[in-house]
């Protein structure tokens, strides 16, 4: 089943394309952030109920457009670790229950996070349930769905990616607020009825996740020279699908939540993000293979540990923190900006942001110390 540990690349046993490929979205996922804290003109919520926000130009459409590969790459490859680290415990004689309830522990740690980190960083509702929650439940359901035959996980992960557009939840009512949070938990993301708002349904983003799981089960039974090999075939597959993202979005049918109304760039370029649509997912899963491409190659550098890759490693180490520390050091505002409304250029935010990121990196760093020196205490959830 290839579970010993000589079967990643390193010594630690991280697969560390996964590592560049997760810390260069994770990076990219700090701009779009950083940008919706300090500027007038960043826009998101592309595909709530049908809506479509303008942007005031196309600098600013890309600005956030280019963000839309970090969701479904953080959740694509949460479940891609999430089955090494499941399938190698099994390896080691790890009983089911203390699996499952591993899973689960993690799973409610990520709620609770989502809860008293995330949310009060948005300013929004504890209630919010954002991408750390939709990966906290997803964490709780794959304690059971672990266990089905991986070609059945892949298969309905699959049909959930390509059918949930059809799923039809109306006989859950909508006119009471634990009705309308459960639509808004399984499928229909919105911020009608506050707090009880979303962004991230457990549909289909489980379904990202399952064919994550899928690719993680894929890797474990790969010699490393087999592993070095899968570049050409992740490539491929990237600009296939990215190729499939222009027929899909061209033809304005299935697979497109927000209509195109034109065949402008933006037009052909807008997609819905929540929930997501068949063709997002298309670009940025497509954008996420020609990454995990580039990681491969990188890798075999011998330099590949240092300058700006180890700097991009130290943030695929660690994404949970990373994550959870970058939406407070780039909320944070000095006194006299808070006492008036105050926003930043584009330049003068893209400054902000590479700023931002030396000291996270930094702060990635001593973590990772802290965390190995105490193994075994709360911080192996974060």
């Amino acid at each position: 089943m290839g579970l010993s540990g000589d079967k990643p690349r390193t010594s630690s046993g991280r697969f560390e394309f996964i590592d560049f490929t997760r810390g260069v979205v994770m990076a990219i996922m700090a701009w779009d952030h950083v940008s919706g804290f300090w500027n007038s003109l960043h826009h998101g919520g592309e595909g709530v109920g049908g809506n479509a926000p303008e942007f005031a130009n196309v600098v600013w459409f890309f600005a956030r457009f280019v963000s839309h590969y970090c969701a479904p790459t953080f959740i694509f490859l949460a479940g891609t670790v999430l089955a090494i680290s499941t399938i190698r415990r099994v390896g080691r004689g790890q009983s089911e229950w203390s699996l499952s309830f591993h899973l689960i522990v993690r799973g409610l740690v990520l709620l609770l996070m989502e809860a008293l980190v995330v949310a009060p960083a948005f300013g929004t509702s504890r209630y919010y349930f954002g991408v750390i929650a939709c990966i906290g439940v997803c964490f709780i359901l794959f304690s059971v769905a672990r266990k089905l035959p991986i070609p059945v996980l892949f298969m309905l992960s699959l049909l959930t990616v390509l059918n949930h557009s059809f799923l039809n939840i109306d006989f859950i009512p909508d006119k009471v607020w634990w009705g309308h949070y459960l639509r808004v938990i399984i499928h229909e993301p919105g911020y009608d009825w506050r707090p009880f708002v979303g962004l991230y349904p457990i549909i289909p983003w489980i379904g990202v996740m399952g064919i994550g799981w899928t690719f993680g089960s894929y890797l474990l039974n790969l010699s490393p020279e087999q592993i070095s090999n899968l570049r050409e075939p992740l490539k491929k597959i990237g600009f296939a699908s990215i190729a499939a993202y222009f027929v899909v979005r061209l033809i304005s049918g299935y697979g497109t939540l927000v209509p195109r109304e034109g065949f402008g760039i933006m037009d052909i370029m807008y997609v819905s993000k929540y929930p997501p649509s068949v063709a997002f997912l298309l670009w940025t899963l497509g954008g996420m293979c020609l990454f995990m491409s580039l990681g491969l190659r990188l890798q075999d550098h011998p330099e590949f540990h240092e300058g700006f890759t180890g700097v991009i490693l130290a943030y695929g180490r660690n994404p949970l923190f990373f994550y959870l520390t970058h939406l407070w050091l780039y909320r944070l505002r000095p006194w006299w900006v808070r006492r008036a409304p105050f926003a930043l250029p584009l330049i003068p935010t893209l400054a902000l942001w590479i700023m931002g990121l030396a000291v996270l990196w930094q702060l990635c760093i001593r973590y990772e110390v802290v965390k190995r020196r105490h193994p075994r205490s709360f911080l192996q959830y974060i």
